[in-house]
């Protein structure tokens, strides 16, 4: 769940209260100052009596990044890292996972215990731009390696990653906040592409899926909601086995009811459901609607959640100053 603004209200306190979400998710609107946001996660935590609830951002760097630039730095693209990776391959690797790195420190800082980054999804020219330079690249080995850069950084950093959108988001032709994309490649080709990268990452804690249809596994049924494409192609040929998060069921690529997209993407194979933009109304139902369904008794899920490494010391100064002077070469 996520909330409306830089503090919870008083309705929203009560509803998490009584309802008590997994965990929480934060946005722009969410982030003003360190201080804000440290006070806001508290409060999150004070909600549901959970001093370990899972706080969730998207802190990608480039186009995403929720944390107010006026405070916090704008880490980098995905092509700028690409770009630097194809001067020097050892170095890209090398800056990936710095760049990680102080992204974990600030998070842990603020209490956010969980960044969904990195973005394993293909580049591919004349898809539509949601994707575009949040990519690492066309090539999916290279892919794979910086987003495992990535994710060693976070996770040295103590912040949990997730790795999205599974089983790939590159080819969709629309934006899945506005619409539902279709992709008809065959599933050889996509599993000799697009999978590619996610199967290199099998073995990280956290995935994200994608709201798209790929009609060669399911041609009704976008992969969020579709037990075929979790069951055959996520879990068995892509190998994941830690925890699956729907992306927002409140997204114009899912018709229907949130509720209902919430229950069906449960009933997929999914383990977790997250539900943003909605109004305070729409969020009790959806907690409602899932009130039985306690993730939190799942031990394996919880166990996951507390599988951050050791967090090791490092000079964030220096790595900064080292980090910004490759990027600008």
């Amino acid at each position: 769940m996520d909330c409306d603004g830089l503090s919870l209200t008083a309705d929203e306190a009560a509803i998490f209260k009584d309802l008590d979400p997994f965990g929480f998710i934060l946005f722009a609107r969410n982030c003003q100052s360190p201080s804000q946001l440290k006070r806001l996660t508290d409060e999150m935590k004070k909600a549901v009596g959970r001093e370990d609830v899972p706080i969730f951002i998207d802190q990608e760097g480039g186009r995403v990044c929720r944390l107010n630039p006026e405070y916090w730095r704008k880490p980098p693209s995905g092509e700028a890292l690409l770009t630097l990776f194809r001067k020097d391959s050892e170095m890209g690797l090398v800056a990936a996972k710095i760049n990680a790195r102080l992204m974990a420190d600030e998070l842990r800082s603020l209490g956010i215990s969980v960044n969904c980054y990195p973005l394993l999804d293909l580049y591919f020219s004349g898809a539509d731009k949601v994707i575009g330079d949040r990519s690492y690249g066309e090539n999916g080995d290279i892919v794979a390696k910086l987003g495992e850069a990535a994710c060693e950084g976070l996770l040295s950093g103590g912040v949990l990653p997730v790795i999205k959108h599974i089983p790939g988001h590159g080819r969709a032709t629309v934006d899945s906040h506005i619409d539902l994309p279709l992709v008809e490649t065959s599933r050889d080709i996509l599993s000799r592409t697009d999978f590619g990268p996610f199967k290199a990452l099998n073995h990280m804690p956290l995935a994200m899926t994608a709201h798209v249809v790929y009609s060669a596994i399911d041609a009704i049924n976008p992969a969020t909601l579709s037990e075929k494409v979790i069951r055959q192609v996520i879990r068995e040929e892509i190998g994941f086995k830690g925890v699956l998060i729907s992306d927002d069921v409140n997204m114009k690529a899912l018709s229907g009811n949130p509720s209902a997209n919430a229950k069906q993407a449960l009933r997929a194979g999914c383990d977790l459901i997250l539900h943003c933009n909605a109004p305070l109304t729409e969020r009790r139902e959806v907690l409602e609607a899932l009130y039985d369904v306690n993730v939190a008794s799942e031990n394996w899920i919880a166990d996951m959640f507390k599988s951050r490494d050791e967090i090791s010391e490092v000079d964030a100064d220096e790595l900064l100053k080292w980090l910004e002077k490759v990027l600008k070469n």
